[in-house]
């Protein structure tokens, strides 16, 4: 119980057994699902509105350079396109000089190399002698544009998650239109497109085979796991933010391999991958055989097994250019009898021949470097008049929020096992301890004051939700002063409260040393350390209206710091709290944390998509908004940030029975 790795490993176990969900019993079926899946996939990358072709903006190609190099088999056209206006890709054409075009055309896809086309140079080489036009991409993070992949890995910018941001989503979209750009050129067959890449490239990869049903061969070497393995083996420590989608459907691998099918995937992985075991590749491979069995396509899905490290080997090499000439040439090759590359120091391009921008001076209105800010737009403030409009308002958010923000909420819910573990008393009060397991594997204490005063069942009750905010008791005993903030006693005599750690805090703590792998784990499994603490809320609300001393009419929820934004969104969830009780509520959801995972978890999967903080504050209408300021056992007196004015302005338009108030202390709090 209250292990935090137990439950992360235990919810990725359930992700990869359930993949690939929902599976049906024919192909007509699965063609008539595939659009539904296909859409929520493009939703974890960060597209949730795909422009259709015809819609997309203009790729503005910019060839400058020509590399004429046909004494060795091909020519190379050095270019560079947006994906997006002001998203430039850096990249390389190689086409062909024997043959006859249009020729079959191969996407190549980089890794994590920070030389980039440079260094994959002889793979392009050896495909354009093989007859295959072949276009190389950079990524956004290396070589010439320098944006960044490492937002929540290195860099404290959890808001990515919140924001519904992943770089695999934008990696993949360059590639989409990388595709867009291959079937503009009039020595490219636009109906034989295929895609390669290793480790990083091998993930995106399978990353554009699942988006662009026009890339009719898929070949990912070195980027083949369940997510269940990732987290207990804990391997997606060591994976950049590009290797993840926003998880909101909790989905692991295979479903997005599914929606390659029926097009010819080759799965290449190696036996002494670190990053990779084995038994989760033939996993993977084995969930996605499935589906294609289903279609009646088997043929067209392989998995090839190379000895050595993570990497390309002679052996995935030579299966990935038969697979091509298979599937994009019609010609049945046997690999062994392929010709694999060869590494001519002569043939080695130098590096400033092979750049868009040699002398570092990008375009003006590049965004490349800024991706993270542009690519998902971010809700910005409803349009409210009247409160008919803030309700359909918050209907639509809940909408919105149910199944991909908090979707991960065990339906049905666990028993809440509610126990009284000992009682005392003060001189002003009754105490209990009480325990509730708010969900599989998780036990979690709180504590239920009420004073002696007053009429048993008259009561209004306080639902605090203890944090880092909260300073210590120091009337009560030493082990349970985390528990009771000081403070609460000074309510009136007609309150009673209830302080509730959520997970995460006081003897549910996991410590500074997991912080940082708790919340990328979380988010990989779709949930986080927020939204997770809004279910425990949740069902600690559930326990507090089944109490006899207190009134169900009259309960109010507080929390300071980050337990106000989980206050926040329980009462946006719940519906019928009286008041939200507010101490040094974070501004916005959009702002980064502390590089090493520790101090304020505030983000939740794609909120922000959809709303923010002071907006989730305003659809509350009419439950009382209360700021408490300042805060008395706040370490830090401070006001309410002024993004929170806009809450303020729409309960002065939309007045009574909704009001925000402030006060000094809690014996002001009136409900």
């Amino acid at each position: 119980m209250n292990n935090i790795r137990e439950c992360l490993c235990r919810e990725a176990r359930r992700i990869s057994d359930a993949s690939v969900r929902e599976m049906p019993e024919t192909a007509e079926e699965w063609y008539a699902q595939r659009p539904r899946r296909w859409q929520q996939y493009m939703e974890m990358m960060g597209m949730p509105s795909v422009p259709s072709k015809e819609e997309r903006p203009p790729l503005n190609v910019r060839t400058v350079r020509l590399l004429d190099r046909s004494s060795a088999g091909y020519r190379i056209e050095v270019l560079c396109f947006e994906s997006i206006p002001g998203l430039y890709v850096t990249a390389n054409l190689y086409l062909p000089v024997s043959g006859k075009s249009p020729y079959p055309a191969v996407i190549y896809l980089n890794g994590h190399s920070y030389t980039q086309k440079t260094a994959s140079q002889y793979h392009c080489q050896h495909l354009a002698k093989l007859g295959f036009v072949t276009l190389v991409l950079d990524t956004i993070e290396y070589w010439e544009m320098f944006g960044t992949h490492h937002g929540p890995y290195s860099h404290g910018q959890y808001q990515w998650l919140s924001r519904g941001y992943t770089p695999a989503g934008v990696e993949m979209w360059n590639a989409v239109r990388g595709v867009d750009l291959l079937q503009s050129r009039s020595e490219v067959d636009p109906d034989r497109i295929g895609a390669m890449g290793n480790s990083g490239g091998g993930a995106i990869t399978w990353f554009l085979g699942a988006a662009d049903e026009r890339v009719g061969a898929v070949a990912p070497n070195c980027g083949t796991a369940t997510l269940s393995t990732q987290i207990i083996d804990r391997t997606v420590d060591d994976h950049c933010d590009c290797m993840l989608w926003i998880n909101t459907y909790r989905w692991d691998l295979p479903d997005i391999g599914a929606l390659i099918a029926p097009r010819a995937l080759l799965i290449s992985v190696a036996e002494g991958d670190y990053l990779y075991s084995t038994d989760s590749m033939k996993e993977c491979f084995q969930r996605i055989r499935a589906v294609y069995e289903l279609l009646g396509r088997e043929d067209r899905v392989a998995l090839i097994e190379t000895p050595g490290p993570h990497g390309y080997h002679e052996v995935s090499r030579k299966a990935t250019y038969a697979w091509f000439m298979r599937h994009l040439r019609g010609e049945d090759v046997d690999p062994h009898l392929v010709p694999d590359l060869v590494e001519d120091p002569l043939l080695l391009e130098k590096h400033e021949d092979l750049l868009v921008f040699p002398d570092r001076v990008l375009p003006p209105n590049e965004r490349t470097t800024t991706a993270h800010d542009i690519f998902v737009p971010r809700a910005s403030a409803p349009a409210i008049e009247s409160p008919s409009d803030l309700v359909a308002h918050r209907e639509a958010l809940l909408q919105n929020l149910r199944p991909r923000t908090f979707g991960h909420f065990p339906d049905p819910p666990c028993h809440l096992e509610v126990t009284t573990d000992f009682e005392w008393e003060t001189a002003s009060h009754r105490f209990a301890r009480l325990g509730f397991t708010p969900e599989e594997g998780w036990r979690l204490p709180a504590i239920l004051a009420a004073p002696k005063e007053g009429a048993a069942g008259e009561h209004r009750l306080l639902v605090h939700l203890v944090g880092s905010r909260d300073s210590i008791s120091r009337d009560t005993r030493p082990y349970l002063r985390h528990l009771v903030p000081a403070g609460l006693s000074d309510l009136g005599a007609d309150w009673s409260w209830l302080a509730v750690a959520v997970r995460g805090v006081d003897e549910t703590s996991w410590g500074d040393g997991l912080a940082w792998h708790v919340r990328r784990a979380s988010a990989a499994i779709g949930r986080t350390v927020a939204s997770m603490r809004v279910y425990d809320a949740l069902r600690a609300l559930e326990m507090a209206r089944s109490l006899d001393s207190v009134r169900a009419d009259r309960i109010a929820i507080s929390g300071a710091g980050d337990m106000s934004v989980v206050a926040l969104y329980t009462a946006l969830l719940d519906g019928t709290l009286s008041a939200v009780v507010l101490a040094d509520p974070p501004a916005t959801q959009d702002a980064p944390g502390h590089p090493n995972g520790i101090g304020d978890c505030t983000e939740m999967l794609s909120v922000l998509r959809y709303t923010d903080l002071p907006y989730v504050a305003g659809l509350l209408w009419p439950t009382r908004i209360v700021f408490l300021e300042p805060y008395e056992f706040h370490r830090v007196n401070t006001a309410r940030p002024t993004s929170y004015l806009w809450t303020e302005d729409l309960y002065a338009r939309l007045g009574p029975p909704g009001a925000v108030s402030h006060i000094q202390e809690w014996s002001a709090l009136r409900i």
